[in-house]
């Protein structure tokens, strides 16, 4: 490994692994059965994991486990069990997403080190400060920041020891990690929790301009950007793919291999990507990096391009010459996969084999020797043996003592007790001590860390006799202030993504509505970051709601009360008690992705507030890259700053498995997809009294198929009446049509 540059490669199953060990990777990142966010990957067992710590370090690599999923309040048990066993092995360091997680890590694990996973989506300044307040050591950035940005938060990162890494080859998503939950919203399929189903690359009806495959990206390629990424002073070169074959991994890392070898001890560009070509990709864009957003980032095809690639560059004009193409790609993949073969067929990640032998002989200690690959170690108890006929060392009872000396990195192989004399005695508790002695020696002589018992200090669980709920609503146009003066009704204002360019504006509309509460949207990226500062500083909200982290922590370092809202994925206790403690969070709302049984055991911190969204658009995902390019169509050729601040534009595309979305952009916001029908949840108030605080209606025109029979303030009236129960909820779905509330009902 050079020191400027780690190549961090996937490792979706054993084989892929060992091919990136041997193609010369860094480090692997890699996810276990479960708490992963690739379920679709082959993944590994807890048996085999130290087999490949070990092998990885006997080749200079270092492996990462994933645990980048949000974490189920039902799941912490498990996790935490998994977490005592980990700590006593070899691993590099962990990958997690979730906030309650990276708490639970810092208190409890504090040697494991910690990663921010992508699907934390970082992309400014204030979420780097908050992440290394949970104490990741690296952050891996949002995909979709160009060159300049990146350079911003690397030098940033360096000055507050926090490393960046960036995704460099492997697929794109048409949506920031994180914040897509259209697998969610249709099947269930989170991909907050690794079950992403790919909606994304289904076949749609023909659009308008001719596609069938408008929300298909091409893969991503920074091949041709070394100097741009040394310059920006990123260091770890991330390779998506862990549910790729172990051919892609190791022609994609042994060509990367290669080239950072090249401009590190040269100062060289590698220019030649045919074997990129050869295994699967959808063509290749570095347009994100570039900032040059256009629409020949999409592809109109989902599967593999290599043959298409190649009968182009061979200027095929016949089928007998793509055929000729694909034959030549089939052998070539062939080689590969033979050749991968032969370079792994030796890496072995089975467990050591562990030969004992006992001693036993009157007046002498009890002595152990364990002769392991690495050499011989003796052992041997405090006291000596006496002679006893009461109480006797019998060859069986040993056995099984001896047995017991297994762990995850060995076996037991041979056990000689030739040595072992009858009718002796020691205590029991001098055995117990030698095994212990075995563990510490058998794990490096380091002693091992004792289990963790996690519990939730500090909290409540909620009352059925708490104050009763207020209503809350969610606006972005100035016509809608009026709402501010409806009875009972908190009203939050959507700030725009483009904050920069209207930042003059909105601390004036504050000014002068000071009960307004400032709702701050997930995205907030270079000057609308520091936008976003400039109006806490202007402003001085006594409260403001934002989805995007970095702002929660700005609000943390001035004071100011805030509330973390929906879109920052919310769904246990732990994540809870961690806002409070650790940034003085005084609220948060609860994900819509889970449902009635996975919120029930929620309990939140003393004096903090609990929110739930219960009438909303359900925003499937949002994305950097313009929607109406490939659906109706745009005269720009490009998505720029202009774009985002003056867009507004609507569509829809349906899917061919008969789901049906809108496309939707407003002004000063990125691209989105929408659910064609709203969410409308009422069961949510009678499931859960006593545990949510507030529960907010979406009153922003978003153009989805949902239709109101009621103007806004009757609307709100209505919603008032259901929390206080003076209506039933069959007369407010009479007045808004078609509703769905199936994220409740499946859950995570």
């Amino acid at each position: 490994m050079s020191d400027q540059f780690e190549l961090l490669a996937p490792g979706g199953d054993l084989e892929s692994i060992k091919a990136a060990i041997v193609a010369g990777a860094d480090a692997v990142y890699c996810g276990l059965d479960n708490f992963n966010a690739r379920n679709r990957a082959t993944n590994l067992t807890f048996e085999n994991l130290s087999g490949v710590v070990r092998l990885a370090h006997q080749h200079q690599c270092k492996i990462f486990l994933t645990l980048n999923v949000i974490i189920l309040e039902s799941e912490v048990p498990a996790l935490v069990r998994l977490l005592n066993k980990l700590v006593n092995t070899d691993i590099d360091g962990v990958i997690v997403q979730d906030i309650g997680l990276f708490s639970i890590l810092k208190t409890h694990f504090p040697s494991l080190d910690v990663h921010a996973s992508t699907q934390l989506n970082t992309h400014n300044e204030g979420q780097i400060l908050f992440l290394k307040q949970l104490t990741a050591s690296r952050v891996n950035l949002s995909r979709e920041l160009n060159i300049d940005e990146i350079k911003q938060l690397a030098q940033f990162g360096h000055q507050h020891d926090v490393l960046m890494e960036v995704f460099v080859h492997g697929s794109y998503c048409i949506g920031f990690s994180g914040l897509c939950y259209i697998s969610s919203v249709r099947n269930g399929s989170s991909g907050n929790r690794g079950r992403c189903s790919q909606p994304c690359r289904e076949q749609y009806q023909t659009t308008e301009t001719g596609k069938d495959y408008p929300l298909n990206l091409k893969d991503n390629s920074a091949f041709s950007d070394m100097a741009a990424l040394a310059d920006a002073g990123v260091y770890s070169l991330k390779v998506e793919g862990r549910i790729k074959k172990s051919h892609y991994v190791y022609t994609v890392v042994d060509t990367w291999r290669q080239q950072i070898d090249s401009y590190c001890s040269k100062g060289e560009i590698l220019t030649d990507t045919s074997r990129l070509y050869t295994v699967f990709n959808r063509d290749f864009s570095n347009a994100f990096l570039k900032g040059d957003i256009n629409k020949s980032m999409f592809i109109d095809n989902p599967r593999d391009h290599a043959a298409t690639h190649f009968s182009n560059i061979y200027s095929c004009t016949s089928m007998d010459e793509v055929k000729a193409v694909k034959k030549k790609l089939y052998d070539t993949k062939t080689d590969i996969i033979q050749q991968v073969e032969r370079v792994t067929k030796e890496l072995c990640v089975e467990k050591l084999a562990l030969d004992i032998k006992v001693i036993a002989a009157e007046g002498l200690p009890l002595k152990v020797e364990l002769i392991t690959p690495q050499g011989l170690i003796e052992l041997q108890s405090e006291s000596n043996l006496v002679s006893s006929e009461k109480f006797t060392l019998d060859k069986e009872g040993v056995s099984k003592w001896v047995n017991s000396f297994a762990n995850a990195d060995y076996r037991v192989n041979q056990i000689d007790l030739s040595a072992l004399a009858s009718g002796l005695y020691i205590p029991y508790k001098e055995q117990t001590v030698i095994k212990e002695k075995v563990a510490v020696a058998l794990n490096g002589n380091k002693p091992l860390i004792a289990p963790v018992e996690l519990s939730k200090p500090g909290m409540e669980a909620a009352s059925e006799y708490a104050q009763p709920p207020q209503l809350h609503t969610l606006i972005s146009s100035v016509e809608d202030l009026v709402l501010q003066s409806e009875p009972n009704t908190f009203v939050y204002y959507q700030l725009p993504e483009a904050l920069a360019c209207d930042l003059d504006r909105l601390v004036d509309l504050f000014e002068h509505n000071d009960q307004l509460v400032p709702w701050f949207p997930a995205i907030l990226i270079g000057e609308n970051y520091d936008a976003a500062v400039a109006f806490l500083e202007q402003v001085q909200p006594s409260r403001i709601v934002t989805n995007n982290s970095g702002v929660g922590y700005a609000a943390y370092q001035r004071g100011i009360d805030w509330v973390a809202g929906p879109q920052m994925n919310i769904i246990n206790s732990y994540s809870l008690a961690c806002l409070k403690e650790e940034f003085n969070c005084v609220g948060a709302f609860i994900s819509n992705e889970i449902n009635k049984k996975q919120i029930k055991p929620l309990v939140k911190p003393d004096n903090f507030e609990l929110f739930y969204s219960i009438y909303h658009p359900i925003t499937l995902l949002t994305s950097r890259q313009c929607l109406f390019h490939q659906t109706v169509g745009c005269k720009k050729k490009r998505f720029d700053d202009k774009c985002l601040r003056k867009c507004d534009k609507s569509a829809s595309i349906l899917s061919l498995k008969h789901a049906s979305y809108v496309v939707d952009k407003q002004r000063g916001a990125h691209n989105s997809l929408y659910s064609q029908e709203n969410y409308l949840n009422l069961d949510v108030i009678k499931d859960h009294p006593g545990l949510f605080d507030g529960y907010m209606v979406d009153m922003r025109d978003i153009k989805t198929h949902t239709q109101m029979a009621l103007e806004k303030p009757a609307l709100l009236e209505a919603f008032c009446e259901q929390l206080t129960g003076d209506a039933a909820p069959s007369a407010l779905h009479t007045k808004i049509a078609p509703t769905t509330m199936a994220q409740y009902k499946k859950g995570l």
